[in-house]
């Protein structure tokens, strides 16, 4: 029933069961919380189900073959011409290629059904689990955890009452970018600087969009740091042995900043560092690099 809160806006509140969990569900802008069960043994065992029916439609095909190997010439044209096929078929006392013609449609929609079912368990097993915090919370919403951090009871009844108890058969539509280290850190220890909305359970809904914008500004204040920082002390320091203590010291630190920080590889670690070292030497041994009297 709708409520009223005090900033004017209709807050709609739902029934408990399946209205409660859809709407819960399209309430995330980044839909994120859009994670149902795969059902992995079940589908497997179709796809097992579907693969031995073709395994005896293929060998009922091989049986007819041989059979045909031993046919009179003038019975033949049905191997070479599909309109004499469908014509002997259609004749209602030609049982033998009626048969023939049986298996083939059978064979047909059964091996569509069959790489249809192929391709989806392809996509399926293309999609990631939810995060580990994504669950968390959705398991909150599911079993109603009030306040205090007690479940007091399950969504949905029956059965589904445990349908996300087994976390390796769960999957999540909405396959988000990979998220770098600092994302990661910000948002399991420093959610608080980035909620929007909070609700009457301990679920509370973050920006996304707010924690990027935050990453992209910390990440390229950090880089020019880094850059501009080592040019500057660079600058000023006349000692070589000096030079080459902060040149040591920024790599260090710019290894470390990316290693920790960032998803790059390792051979995109020592690539990075490698230019970023290039570049603090080249500024070192050029005219730049020497303080003026």
């Amino acid at each position: 029933m709708p409520n009223a809160p005090e900033d004017g806006k209709i807050e709609i509140r739902y029934i408990k069961g399946y209205p409660s969990l859809a709407a819960f569900i399209a309430s995330d802008r980044d839909k994120s919380t859009a994670i149902y069960r795969r059902f992995d043994r079940l589908s497997a065992r179709n796809l097992l189900y579907l693969q031995s029916e073709l395994v005896e439609l293929e060998a009922r095909q091989d049986r007819y073959d041989a059979e045909d190997l031993e046919r009179p010439t003038q019975e033949k044209a049905s191997a070479r011409n599909w309109q004499t096929f469908k014509e002997k078929a259609a004749e209602t006392n030609n049982v033998c290629e009626k048969e023939r013609m049986e298996l083939a449609l059978d064979i047909r929609a059964k091996i569509k059904e069959y790489r249809e079912a192929l391709v989806l368990e392809s996509t399926l097993i293309s999609l990631k689990s939810p995060s580990s915090r994504t669950l968390e919370a959705f398991r909150n919403v599911f079993h109603n955890v009030d306040r205090a951090g007690n479940k007091t009871f399950p969504t949905l009844g029956g059965r589904s009452a445990e349908m996300l108890d087994d976390a390796d058969d769960l999957m999540a539509l909405r396959v988000s970018s990979e998220e770098d280290r600092l994302t990661r850190i910000l948002r399991h220890y420093f959610p608080l600087l980035f909620v929007t909305r909070r609700t009457e359970s301990p679920l509370a809904y973050i920006s996304e969009q707010r924690l990027h914008i935050f990453v992209g500004i910390a990440n390229v204040l950090l880089a020019a740091a880094l850059l501009f920082g080592a040019i500057y002390n660079l600058y000023y320091v006349t000692s070589d042995q000096k030079r080459l203590g902060f040149i040591a010291g920024y790599t260090v630190a710019f290894a470390i900043c990316v290693g920790l920080l960032t998803n790059a590889r390792r051979s995109e670690v020592f690539a990075s560092c490698a230019a970023y070292a290039a570049v603090l030497v080249v500024f070192v041994s050029g005219n730049l690099g020497s303080v003026k009297d």
